[in-house]
């Protein structure tokens, strides 16, 4: 294989390891914002429960909506403590499922992260080591422009001196 079929194929390699890089960083960066949602979802579908919220309220329903999607994987792992009556009659809740799911999708969020943290510093990498072959080809141009062209071996005179005579030992 010829440097220049040699380049291309590194070439395209590149790239096509860079596309995938680039798309799997953008689907990681959007799971890791829907997670970050879901945990500002639990933290306020918990207080809003601990604090004995009005379910008719529009807000406050469309939190508990979101919130029971939210927990549909850890829905009755612990029991729900009541907490008292608010003054709207309606019950203040303790719910350690809710903390539960809280920890789980943290923990979910920093595995995400670390994975973002990893495809960024390989998308770098391939950029640097992109910057440094384009480097070395513009100091190879230039070395090459700069020296003189090597004399050919049949224009270079050839000097003609007598020999002498071997001596017998």
């Amino acid at each position: 294989m010829t440097n220049a079929a040699m380049e291309i194929d590194q070439s395209t390699v590149g790239w096509a390891r860079r596309i995938v890089l680039w798309f799997s960083r953008a689907i990681t960066f959007l799971i890791y914002l829907y997670v970050l949602f879901v945990e500002v979802i639990l933290l306020m579908g918990f207080l809003l429960l601990l604090g004995g919220a009005n379910p008719s309220s529009p807000f406050v329903e469309w939190v508990y909506r979101s919130l029971d999607r939210a927990m549909r994987p850890f829905r009755g792992i612990f029991a729900s403590i009541e907490l008292g009556i608010t003054g709207n009659d309606v019950p203040s809740i303790f719910d350690t499922s809710v903390l539960f799911a809280m920890i789980m999708y943290g923990i979910l969020a920093i595995a995400i992260s670390t994975l973002l943290a990893w495809l960024n510093a390989r998308v770098a990498r391939l950029e640097r080591a992109d910057e440094e072959y384009r480097r070395q080809q513009v100091i190879g141009q230039a070395i090459a422009a700069t020296q003189p062209a090597a004399p050919s071996p049949i224009s270079a005179p050839v000097p003609s001196t007598p020999e002498a005579p071997t001596p017998n030992l």
